[in-house]
């Protein structure tokens, strides 16, 4: 910049004006009379030798020997054009240029000179770069080196700006659907120890590693093990099924007779007749052979041997062994926790119930047990505290109505004499006032051919004409725990008698907020609790057995065990059985299919509409909502599209509740809307074969 500035005014001293004859600077050096140049100081001549070197420089730039500075070309260049221009210039019109042509035009620009710098354009062929550029047009024709360089770099930085701007509005549309439709959480899998070594060790053999049969043709036929030459049995392997493929006698037999049959053709001296008669003989000798096995077979079906092989319904009881009940217990999901439990039932003949109630329960129609009535039943016929863990609808009522019917016919006679003065002999207690109406109708069912007398003792009846019924003397109550304590309290009932009680559904009871109701009622209970002490628990049972005391019989039936409800367990109960029925953890009826649908708040009523729907005259649909208010709205709305629905809720009085789900039963209405008091179900009559629901 600065150093070719001063040059080119060096130059313009060194060529003068028309009308001179000798440059300035050889003036400066002679002195002008043409003497020897004179200088002060040694600067002065370092500058004066300066000075002509750049004048020598330039009379061969000018004489041709030495080429032109790129901006003195362009200077000497633009200097020839400027008429031709000016004429060009003034006589075309202005043109104006779209962003698209000054993108493309700029883009083969940026093309060219990369080109030209691969070509390794040096300054010696500037002229033709020039050229180039000019036609291309514009400005940008004299634009440096440095100029180009600074566009490229602009141009890679907007790339690089239009990268990041890209990757941030992608994570911004991701946060979007994040909010609208779900994080998806890409769970962590968890290798199973037996997957992790899977692969690292491998003890068994690939069919294709075996190469023994391309070694040796004898391993084509593998012999089968025969312990004791046909006659033993191989450990660990089902008896029956050993002996139905064992066929090792029988195949030694007609490996011989064939033997003797090709040596028999090659021997001449033997008849027609000899053939047919050693022929007869071979298939006398099959005969006896099949009969010898099939009664030998039949000895040990009768032995201990043959027994370990049947599955244990084709057992008696009293052949049955531990393995036989384990393989029992896990065909029907049945657990059993704490000390010594009677035996499951098989079949209703099998057990110990009282025939008048046995033929209750087969007037009933219930030709098998429920898993909890398998177990539950006998532990409650040996008059064991016990703790049931069951689903909804699995029979559980069932499950406790005949042990506690057993229990009462136990009883002396004399205390059926004092049920007026001293109360009732069991007391069953449940959340709702419908299930205990349902308990109630169950329990009847059950005392058809005995003549004991129950009541039930809930809320939204009169209070006065329940103890009327109470002073007349009952066997069995049931009710709910805050009209339980209210008869108490008011003197319309005393339970000094009741030495069996029952709590149905404890964990609803205590989330419902009855605890302190319950509470109240089993402290006002009389009979004894049994000793802390396992083994003196176990006396004090057989003693009542006999007759000798009475105690306390406890059985409590829940779907889950919260912490209060193990609080009441561990302070009324005494070594009890725990029986759980199923999936322990969550607790829901393995036997129905449940499926949950994400549906939005705005979707939620065409879609009701749309599942709520009967589809045949013979549906039943329950709609289940959280408040009396929702069930309100959603039976208008059921109604407005045309589907008959009842309501069932708590701020329905008892008599319309009651025809609520009578109507329900009945089949005037397909659809009833109801809120959690329908929980235990609407009392529906059971299935043929099988436990109410």
């Amino acid at each position: 910049g600065g150093g070719r500035e001063e040059e080119r005014q060096v130059c313009a001293r060194d060529f003068p004006p028309e009308g001179m004859t000798e440059p300035v600077s050889k003036r400066a050096r002679t002195g002008g009379s043409g003497g020897e140049p004179e200088f002060s100081t040694p600067d002065e001549e370092e500058q004066a030798l300066r000075l002509a070197r750049i004048a020598k420089r330039a009379e061969r730039k000018a004489s041709g020997t030495e080429p032109l500075d790129v901006s003195e070309t362009l200077m000497g260049r633009s200097r020839r054009s400027d008429e031709p221009a000016a004429t060009a210039s003034s006589a075309a019109k202005p043109k104006f240029l779209t962003k698209a042509e000054r993108e493309k035009a700029a883009l083969e620009r940026l093309q060219q000179r990369r080109a030209g710098g691969r070509g390794g354009a040096s300054s010696m062929d500037v002229d033709s770069g020039l050229g180039a550029h000019r036609s291309l047009g514009g400005a940008h024709a004299s634009a440096p080196p440095s100029r180009v360089a600074r566009f490229e770099s602009s141009s890679a930085s907007s790339s690089a700006s239009a990268a990041t701007y890209d990757k941030a509005r992608e994570k911004e549309l991701q946060v979007i659907r994040e909010q609208y439709l779900g994080k998806k959480v890409q769970k962590k899998r968890i290798a199973k120890p037996s997957e992790k070594f899977a692969k690292i060790f491998q003890f068994d053999w690939e069919a294709g590693e075996d190469t023994s049969q391309d070694l040796n043709p004898i391993y084509n036929d593998r012999m089968g093990i025969n312990p004791l030459f046909g006659r033993g049995y191989i450990a660990g392997m089902d008896l029956q099924e050993q002996r139905k493929t064992n066929s090792f006698n029988r195949a030694l037999v007609e490996k011989r007779q064939e033997e003797e049959r090709k040596a028999e053709l090659l021997d001449q001296s033997l008849s027609k007749n000899d053939l047919r008669e050693r022929e007869r003989a071979r298939r006398k000798v099959a005969a006896d052979l099949k009969d010898l096995e099939e009664a030998r077979a039949a000895r040990l079906e009768k032995t201990s041997i043959g027994l370990k092989g049947k599955h244990w319904k084709e057992k008696r009881v009293e052949d049955m062994n531990e393995r036989d009940w384990r393989i029992f217990r896990e065909d029907f999901d049945i657990m059993v926790r704490g000390g010594r439990s009677a035996l499951p039932l098989r079949s209703w003949e099998e057990s110990s119930i009282p025939e008048l109630v046995l033929r209750a329960v087969h007037d009933l129609k219930y030709v098998e047990p429920s898993p909890i009535q398998r177990q539950a039943i006998p532990i409650g016929l040996e008059w064991r505290d016990i703790i049931g863990i069951a689903e909804t609808g699995s029979g559980k009522t069932c499950a406790f109505v005949v042990p506690m019917l057993s229990y009462i016919l136990n009883l002396p006679a004399y205390r059926r004499e004092r049920l007026a003065d001293e109360g009732p002999l069991a007391l069953i207690m449940a959340p709702t006032r419908e299930l205990a109406q349902q308990i109630e109708a169950e329990t009847r069912r059950l005392c058809a051919h005995l003549d004991y007398k129950t009541v039930s003792v809930v809320g939204g009846q009169s209070i006065e004409d329940q103890g009327f019924h109470l002073r007349k003397g009952v066997e069995i109550v049931i009710g709910t725990p805050g009209r339980l304590k209210d008869a108490l309290e008011s003197r319309y009932l005393v339970l000094n008698q009741a030495n069996y009680v029952v709590l149905d559904e404890a964990d609803r009871m205590i989330d419902m907020g009855f605890e302190q109701d319950l509470n109240f009622v089993l402290e006002s209970m009389g009979g004894l609790l049994k000793s802390e002490a396992e083994e003196e628990a176990y006396k004090q049972e057989e003693q009542a057995k006999r007759g000798e005391v009475l105690y306390r019989v406890t059985a409590m039936f829940s779907a889950t065990m919260p912490a209060e409800v193990e609080r009441i367990a561990r302070t009324y109960l005494r070594h009890p059985a725990i029986v759980s029925i199923g999936d322990r953890d969550s607790g829901k009826n393995m036997r129905i299919l449940q499926q949950v649908t994400m549906v939005p708040e705005a979707q939620k009523s065409s879609r009701l509409l749309q599942e709520a729907r009967p589809s045949s005259s013979e549906d039943k649909i329950i709609v289940f909502v959280n408040e009396k208010k929702r069930c309100d709205m959603v039976a208008r709305a059921l109604e407005k599209a045309g589907v008959r629905c009842s309501i069932l809720h708590g701020g329905k009085t008892q008599d319309q509740r009651e025809q609520s789900l009578e109507a329900f039963r009945a089949g005037s209405f397909q659809v009833l809307v109801a809120t959690d008091v329908a929980g235990g179900g609407p009392g529906a009559p059971p299935p043929p074969g099988g436990p109410p629901l």
